[in-house]
């Protein structure tokens, strides 16, 4: 029995996509899956009995994960190794290492090996494409703001977008570090762009990088830079944050940084200082960190996500970007933005949606926030011809949804231009205002958190007292 049972673990671990080595307590390889033969390249027959180290010459007992485990009789997760096969090729992994203990004695080690050359050969790329960017140009070149987004590229006229716009103006006088929260798809990288922008330092380099794309050894020679020798195939090589050296570095997605990454990068933020991988010297480095995470920040901690002394030390200033389905007024203006935008783009001739079009909108909860209503224009423009975006023209999303939303009135059910229904939309909200405040115009234009004068403007234009 416990010989079939052996046999079928065998039979469903040749299945796994990831490679599994298991050695004896010499050091001999007594198991290799066949994952494990294309990630290396080499039969099984032939690996299969052989010392580890006589079939992977490039390692050592050292920097081989597997003995390490044997030798210290300690799990290592997560690990990245680096080295060559026999036909020359580098190859990347992550490894997670397991000592096999039996009576108290190590007996071997299993090993279960992600490959991860491609992902670091392209991460590679990047980081050397950056380099000649910043480095190896002229200096104007080196200076090239890669930031294309303004506040004046920041579409809407909701309160909550208002106030985002207004501090984050202030926040580009410093160079305090910038932590800003906010559900994927709402633009934060557009608000850090702008910050940038707008900053004393708009004229050096922007650089983001998405801390959730890579792994943990691999990240950190690409924010850190690497000394050549330090691992297998290293080079002497800036990482992004000499790259950004005077500029700004966004890093996205910090929550999903390994906490022990988070440790060299809290140190790097405290000293203005960092080392590269490998070296025994330091960098003396100027560069603002702006951060985001896509979690509340009343949360991040709670999670265990981000160290408290390195949030404490980035949320300096904090931005919480709701999501679209609280700030539904900004969505006339958006869908305007895009359309024209994927008009041009696709050679195409819309001007507006129906009605029916934006009260679907402005029910639906948008769980992808403005990346979705864009994608949503993008699909409609790109796939059919015509003046006016239809019901019938939408997603498989917005099939059945239920307009249950009372405060939105559209008084009939003809097809009017968008900017008609924005006005008649503004109307509504501004005379609900003004009637919650017994029409006083100055507690009015308090609660909608726009100037007096533009307040009375607006009233005057759109005839409302």
């Amino acid at each position: 029995m416990e010989r079939k049972f052996f046999d079928a673990l065998i039979k469903a671990i040749e299945h796994i996509d990831d490679g599994i080595h298991i050695i004896d307590a010499s050091g001999k390889i007594i198991y290799y899956n066949q994952a494990a033969k294309q990630l290396d390249e080499i039969d099984v027959d032939k690996a299969v009995g052989r010392h580890i180290l006589e079939v992977y010459p490039s390692l050592s007992f050292e920097t081989s994960t597997l003995l390490q485990v044997m030798k210290t009789c300690k799990p290592m997760y997560s690990v990245e190794q680096n080295f060559m096969n026999y036909k020359g090729n580098k190859i990347s992994t992550v490894n997670t290492s397991l000592p096999i203990v039996y009576n108290n004695k190590v007996v071997g080690a299993v090993e279960i090996s992600k490959n991860i050359t491609k992902v670091k050969e392209l991460s590679e790329k990047i980081v050397k494409l950056q380099n000649e960017l910043y480095e190896n140009k002229s200096t104007n070149i080196k200076n090239k703001n890669m930031a294309n987004y303004t506040f004046l590229d920041i579409i809407g006229y909701s309160k909550e977008m208002q106030k985002i716009k207004s501090l984050g103006l202030r926040a580009s006088e410093s160079d305090s570090p910038v932590l800003i929260s906010g559900p994927t798809g709402t633009g934060k990288e557009l608000i850090v762009q702008s910050i940038h922008n707008s900053s004393k330092r708009k004229n050096q380099p922007f650089i983001a990088q998405n801390c959730a794309a890579l792994p943990n050894n691999l990240l950190e020679s690409i924010l850190f830079g690497s000394v050549k020798g330090s691992f297998t195939g290293a080079e002497n090589r800036a990482g992004l944050f000499e790259l950004a050296n005077g500029g700004t570095l966004f890093l996205d997605e910090i929550n999903s940084m390994p906490i022990e990454l988070q440790a060299k990068l809290l140190r790097v933020l405290q000293d203005g200082r960092l080392r590269r991988v490998g070296a025994s010297t330091t960098i003396d480095i100027d560069v603002r960190i702006i951060s985001a995470i896509n979690v509340p920040l009343n949360k991040v901690l709670e999670l265990g996500q981000l160290r408290s002394d390195l949030f404490y030390r980035l949320s300096v200033i904090t931005f919480e970007v709701p999501p679209l389905k609280e700030r539904v007024e900004d969505i006339p203006l958006l869908v305007d933005h895009f359309i024209k935008k994927y008009n041009e783009k696709c050679n195409k001739f819309f001007s507006y949606i129906s009605n029916e079009v934006l009260k679907i909108f402005m029910d639906y909860e948008w769980p992808g926030n403005v990346r979705e209503l864009e994608h949503t224009i993008e699909s409609v423009i790109s796939l059919y011809e015509g003046e006016v975006i239809r019901e019938e023209h939408l997603p498989f999303q917005f099939k059945n949804i239920r307009n249950n939303k009372k405060d939105i009135i559209i008084d009939s059910n003809s097809i009017r231009p968008l900017e008609v229904s924005l006005q008649h939309y503004e109307k509504e909200i501004i005379a609900s205002a003004l009637e919650k405040v017994d029409y006083n115009v100055s507690k009015a234009a308090k609660l909608l958190n726009v100037p007096r004068q533009t307040l009375q403007y607006k009233i005057k234009k759109l005839d409302i007292m």
